[in-house]
């Protein structure tokens, strides 16, 4: 299954790099396909690559539903 999660770039970094923060985790990843990205901007990462801006509350939205599916996946368990 292929997934991009949302991600919050907390540092533009050189060579068209980015580190982002993704619920607790610091990544470095690409963001050579976008224009205009700032510090505080959300953007889909897959693979290490930023795919897409999007507005915070879809962020939000999104990530809430992926901390719901993992905690329906723990009740399972």
């Amino acid at each position: 299954m292929c997934l991009s999660v949302p991600a919050k770039i907390a540092k533009i970094l050189p060579n068209e790099m980015a580190l982002v923060f993704i619920d607790g985790v610091n990544l470095e990843i690409s963001i050579a396909l976008l224009d205009e990205l700032d510090v505080g901007d959300f953007v889909l990462v897959h693979v290490g690559y930023a795919l897409a801006k999007i507005d915070p509350a879809e962020a939000k939205r999104t990530l809430e539903l992926l901390q719901e599916l993992g905690a329906a996946k723990e009740c399972r368990s």
